[in-house]
């Protein structure tokens, strides 16, 4: 049994001066002390020693295991003292060097276009009202005169999350949350991002923002519906706009209208952006429709009302001269850098 010791000794300590750095100490230390090393058998092989003499070679196995264990310590605090120091030597910063640029961030394009329409909004007398982008048919739909089989539909591809719920295809879905519970006059604007299952190309995407304007007082007309378009348009542009309106469907509205603006891109000379028209669609308007009246609680023989629904991103590539909607959602600092 001692001659078993001393060769465990020199056996380590052969081992112990060709350690290189910390892991290989820490190899040593799993290979002498573990449950399975050296040192555990020889405390399994004193059974076999004389009862006599049994006590004095535990103290000397247990003696040798406190050694290797004190020399593994310090080899150990040796080898992690220099590593630490190589490595404080390799991260060493150069003060000298010139310091990087750091560039302040900035709001999106959209973003400040829709600030700018809000403001413009808010001091024209509107307060703004927002509502859920996952919300139920009843405030997408139907409640705005959408019927389960009504053909309009089909004018709108929905993304549905289940089969009563909806990312919401537009911002009109806060029309009837805006009439229940309040009484007339009613004047807000429901800003938001909404989403149609559509063909991305360079006028339309799968998800756009939106500003609807929704009106509701005694007598209101659609004289004041064509006074509020002009107004906001000469602001958002800083500029008399020529602007176009023609008749359309809208299953909220009666009568529905559209309004195009002469395209910035092309100066109305036609282009890829307003399919060579010379105009690009911006806003759907009309006379809020006396059902939806009736389903937000408003009695249409006593209040009518006026309602429109514009997409910045149209505004925005007007405004900008941006001749693809592409390119607001592609984050080409290229691009989002001139803002």
């Amino acid at each position: 049994m001692e001659e078993k010791v001393l060769s465990l000794k020199k056996a380590f300590q052969q081992d112990l001066s060709t350690a290189t750095d910390s892991k290989e100490v820490e190899q040593l230390k799993v290979k002498y002390t573990g449950k399975k090393g050296p040192i555990q058998a020889l405390m399994l092989e004193l059974r076999n020693v004389d009862p006599v003499q049994r006590p004095q070679m535990g103290k000397v196995i247990n003696e040798l295991k406190s050694e290797i264990e004190q020399l593994l310590q310090d080899a150990s605090e040796g080898f992690l003292k220099v590593e630490a120091q190589a490595q404080l030597e390799s991260e060493k910063i150069d003060i000298s060097l010139p310091g990087k640029n750091r560039y302040l961030g900035h709001f999106h394009p959209i973003r400040i276009m829709m600030r700018e329409v809000i403001d413009i909004l808010i001091n024209m007398g509107f307060s703004v009202q927002c509502g859920p982008e996952i919300d139920s048919d009843w405030y997408n739909f139907e409640g705005l005169n959408y019927p389960a089989d009504h053909p309009a539909r089909d004018m709108q591809d929905t993304f549905y999350v289940t089969e009563h719920l909806l990312l919401r295809s537009q911002t009109s879905n806060v029309q009837l949350r805006a009439m229940e519970g309040r009484n007339p006059p009613i004047r807000i604007i429901a800003p938001g991002t909404v989403f149609r299952n559509e063909n991305i190309s360079a006028r339309s995407h799968v998800f756009f923002h939106q500003i609807e304007g929704l009106y509701i007082d005694r007598e209101v007309s659609f004289a004041d519906l064509f006074a509020t378009m002009e107004e906001l348009w000469s602001k958002v542009f800083n500029e008399k706009v020529e602007a176009r309106f023609r008749p359309s469907y809208f299953p909220f509205v009666e009568p529905g209208l559209e309004v195009d603006l002469r395209c910035t891109s092309c100066h109305g000379k036609g282009c890829r952006l307003c399919k060579h028209s010379g105009w690009l669609e911006v806003c759907g308007a009309g006379m809020v429709h006396p059902e939806v009246l009736k389903n937000g609680g408003i009695d249409p023989h006593e209040y009518s009302g006026y309602a429109w629904g514009m997409g910045i991103e149209r505004l925005a590539m007007l405004r900008y001269g941006i001749s693809d909607i592409r390119m607001f959602t592609e984050n080409d600092m290229r691009l989002l850098a001139q803002f």
